[in-house]
């Protein structure tokens, strides 16, 4: 059975630095390896993008592949026909299966039946290649630590889940900034406490959660699928918008993270989105490399 990335703790703490390893080499143009030479890759797309979408549409072909992109209307995932019977069919097709959607289910099912690699492009429930792709960003950024700290302000969504599965794996002290009804998954956030090298911080309140952190993250109030509740997260959530007073909690080295798109002057403002210590951009760029990486690796445990 192949491996595949529908969540982060698939991968073992071992397997993340060779992960983050590959991705430095591969980013230099050390390796360019093209171990999709010959293959397509079914991009399956239930969720509109453009990070996501063009980064493996742009990395694909960089390994030697065909991306083909497929939309819901297309193949209606477990309504036209069951995930495992399209998983076998693709598998039949393609070297590799990039789905973004809206079930974790889905992916799960996917990779259960597939005899390729499947790689998690996005859930509700998670989004591992964006935290990846930061804790990358945040290697190239900071100092050599044992374990950073990063605080998160905003609603606990899917990004939030995949820092705690994160934390579930390697050392971290992760802080939440958040209200009380706009949480986390609990069953992640019990998985990442139990990590004795990880440290778990939920609070409600936004200057505790920046303090003295490495690094301030935080993302849209409202995610896909939730902007029929635009308004009433704006108001639950407005006490913890990063702006440039909050940002002064934070340690004088932090950085600052949002993994896009940004609702300017909501959860973010500009002055602090375009400023010094912003690496937004850089991430959004990292996207490219940490999937190619991830591409790769899953491919290379197939030989």
């Amino acid at each position: 059975m192949p491996r595949s990335l529908t969540q982060i703790t698939d991968l073992s703490a071992a397997e993340l630095k060779q992960l983050f390893d590959l991705c430095a080499r591969m980013k230099k143009g050390e390796i360019t390896p093209k171990p999709l030479s010959g293959k397509s890759v079914a991009c399956i797309f239930t969720k509109e993008s453009l990070r996501t979408r063009i980064s493996f549409e742009v990395g694909i072909p960089e390994l030697g592949g065909h991306p083909i992109y497929v939309t819901d209307r297309e193949i209606k995932l477990g309504e036209r026909e069951s995930v495992a019977d399209a998983a076998r069919v693709l598998s039949r097709y393609v070297g590799l299966i990039m789905i973004r959607t809206f079930k974790q289910s889905h992916v799960d099912e996917l990779a259960r039946y597939a005899s390729v690699p499947v790689v998690n492009g996005l859930t509700d429930l998670v989004h591992p290649c964006q935290v990846l792709g930061d804790y990358f960003t945040m290697l190239e950024h900071l100092q050599p630590s044992d374990r950073y700290k990063v605080a998160y302000v905003g609603d606990g969504n899917n990004v939030v889940n995949s820092w705690l599965n994160l934390a579930s794996v390697i050392p971290l002290e992760f802080r939440i900034g958040t209200a009380a009804d706009t949480q986390p998954d609990s069953s992640i956030i019990a998985k990442a406490k139990a990590n004795p090298d990880s440290r778990i911080v939920i609070t409600g309140d936004p200057v505790e959660a920046v303090s003295g952190a490495d690094v301030v993250y935080t993302d849209v109030w409202a995610s896909m699928g939730q902007k029929d509740q635009a308004e009433e997260k704006a108001k639950k959530l407005r006490k913890y918008q990063l702006n440039s007073e909050l940002l002064k909690a934070a340690a004088p080295h932090a950085i600052v993270m949002h993994c896009l798109p940004a609702e300017r002057g909501r959860e973010i403002t500009d002055e602090v989105m375009d400023g010094p210590q912003s690496v937004v951009f850089d991430e959004a760029e990292n996207r490219l490399h940490i999937q190619k990486a991830i591409m790769v690796f899953l491919l290379d445990l197939m030989k």
